[in-house]
């Protein structure tokens, strides 16, 4: 892999080479690099305040500063070991030259951001990098590492490993990439499914979704059904990069929106040889019609139109707008998906200080171009599992890929389950069903 390529080089030369000097000798020249950067994007903040208020936020920059040294020295290891680990640079202060005013300004501590944080927050997450945030258990059975890799597109992707306890690194075998809902994190349902998979004793990965979470994407918390896609792409080139990983034997679970997404990538990518769903959306065909059967063009225009009104105001100096998936509060009006989701995303059962499950306004209108279903049939004789619940309001997703899908496939509906039930209630989801399909279609 290649280190991330930086814009204007000969702007930020300069900088550069006087911040990296601030760098331990222990620290790679690319973590130098990275600190100069900051540095150089703080200059230009501060001299264009628009640039502020987009978001330019710690979620984004804070990651890269902490993987930096892992995705550019370490990319060759085969090895999952202490090399992999997420590293805890920041915990150094003297590591580099950033001073806490310094920083804040950088961060773009504006009401366009997410929440308000400060360098105290950001020092503790970075020395927590290694607790457990997660909004399950941590299981005994499973070894777990945060490890971080570029996709294709350059943007830096972090992600957990789940290895059975006691594998047996000497052979290889079978994997499982589990991405997570639209506007989730790897905290929660998938990194749920990654550790009880690995239970079972599949190698697992949950990664947070370019532009989510802590992966890389500027401007953080947009939608970009290409970036979705290529995510699982590069998940089985860093899986397939492991010396106990049978590159033959890679597989996919994807949970709400990750299940377009993944479908899409399997349709490109014949080295994913079997795929399941869960709660499954069709992101794109949620955005053009939602729900309804049939697309109202009219209706489409008129939200293209609203969406191209504020691209202008956005390139005129106004504040990112952002279109969020669960609301804030219920009342007695509010329906009962929005309901389900807020039981999910707005209670300690599923709630993460990542997912805000905000994807910006803007970026819904590319996102209508997105089919999961059209090329399904490329996917064949590979095979498909469709989970969803019998009372999901997103039923209707699985059962049209299901009837789209080319043999061999699979309609699962699982009894008094509802799209969310899904995500985290154990006793219903389903997984003796899941494990037997990969099982059979991953086996030696």
């Amino acid at each position: 892999m290649n280190e991330p390529s930086i814009p204007t080089q000969t702007i930020f030369d300069k900088r550069l080479r006087e911040r990296s000097n601030g760098c331990t000798a222990s620290r790679d020249a690319s973590l130098a690099r990275t600190a100069g950067l900051l540095l150089a994007f703080r200059d230009l903040l501060a001299a264009d305040t628009r640039w502020v208020k987009l978001n330019l936020s710690y979620r984004y920059f804070e990651p890269r500063l902490r993987n930096q040294e892992l995705a550019t020295s370490n990319h060759k290891e085969s090895n999952m070991n202490e090399n992999n680990l997420h590293p805890d640079h920041l915990q150094d202060e003297n590591a580099f030259s950033v001073d806490r005013r310094s920083l804040l300004k950088l961060t773009g501590l504006t009401a366009a951001s997410i929440g308000v944080i400060s360098m105290s927050d950001m020092t503790t997450t970075a020395q927590a990098a290694e607790t457990w945030d997660k909004t399950f258990p941590k299981s005994d059975e499973v070894d777990h590492r945060k490890v971080s890799f570029l996709n294709k597109l350059g943007i830096l992707l972090v992600a957990d490993v789940y290895v059975p306890k006691g594998l047996d690194r000497s052979q290889r075998h079978a994997a499982l990439i589990v991405g997570h809902p639209y506007g989730g994190v790897k905290e929660q349902t998938s990194g749920l499914y990654a550790q009880t998979m690995a239970e079972r004793g599949f190698v697992t990965i949950a990664h947070d979704a370019s532009y989510n979470g802590e992966s890389g994407g500027q401007p953080h918390f947009t939608a970009s059904a290409e970036a979705f896609v290529e995510d699982f792409l590069a998940a089985v080139d860093y899986l397939g990069q492991q010396p106990f990983v049978d590159r033959a034997r890679i597989g996919v679970i994807g949970v709400c929106g990750s299940g377009g997404f993944s479908l899409a990538a399997a349709e490109i990518d014949p080295r994913i040889k079997a795929v399941a769903t869960v709660s499954m959306y069709d992101i794109g065909q949620g955005q053009r019609q939602g729900l309804a059967e049939i697309l109202d063009v009219d209706a489409l225009k008129a939200q293209l139109k609203e969406i191209s009104d504020q691209r202008w105001a956005e390139v005129d100096g106004a504040e990112r707008l952002m279109a969020v998936g669960t609301p804030e509060v219920v009342t007695a009006d509010s329906n009962p998906i929005a309901r389900e989701f807020f039981d999910y995303y707005r209670t300690p059962r599923g709630q993460h200080p990542r997912s805000t499950t905000a994807m910006a306004r803007t970026s819904n209108a590319p996102m209508t171009l997105f089919w999961s279903f059209d090329k399904l049939a490329w996917i064949s004789p590979r095979p498909l599992l469709f989970v969803t619940g019998d009372h999901a309001h997103s039923r209707v997703f699985s059962e049209q890929a299901f009837a789209k899908a080319s043999e061999p496939k699979e309609l699962f509906v699982v009894d008094n389950a509802g799209h969310v039930d899904l995500y985290d209630k154990i006793a219903l989801i389903p997984w003796d069903k899941l494990q037997g399909f990969f099982d059979q279609h991953l086996s030696a």
